[in-house]
């Protein structure tokens, strides 16, 4: 199954947070958020269709997430659990490690910020359209 949605690259896009990425719905972004490569998205968590939540909130199902902008892309794969509650108001964050909280949208994710492609990452510096694509 596969959900895209959509959020926007920002200038202060930095992208060097070691164990975790994050979209937001917020509107801008400040240089201290090194983790957030996407802001103003079109949709939350909450927003996820009901199988998507459902599988998203099912131990170790295995997620795909696909970042798309016009020159890059990158492949994240990670894993639901059942801990995720995928209620935050406004963000959604991809962790390395096995932490949740109302944020998380996937753990043991094999990327974090900093792993990202950098062409990807360059697009979005621009303030780039980003498409986001989750596979379960």
């Amino acid at each position: 199954m596969e959900y895209t949605f959509f959020a926007k690259g920002h200038e202060n896009v930095r992208s060097l947070h070691k164990s975790t990425f994050e979209i937001t719905t917020d509107d801008y972004l400040t240089p201290r958020g090194d983790c957030i490569i996407g802001i103003n998205s079109n949709i939350t968590m909450k927003d996820f269709p009901e199988e998507i939540r459902n599988a998203l909130m099912t131990d170790d199902s295995k997620i795909e997430l696909l970042l798309e902008t016009d020159n890059g892309s990158d492949i994240i794969t990670g894993y639901g659990s059942s801990n995720l509650t995928l209620s935050h108001p406004s963000d959604m964050v991809c962790r390395k490690s096995s932490f949740t909280c109302n944020r998380t949208l996937m753990i043991h994710a094999d990327k974090a910020a900093i792993d990202l492609n950098r062409t990807l990452i360059d697009d979005l510096k621009k303030g780039s359209d980003l498409k986001v694509t989750i596979r379960i």
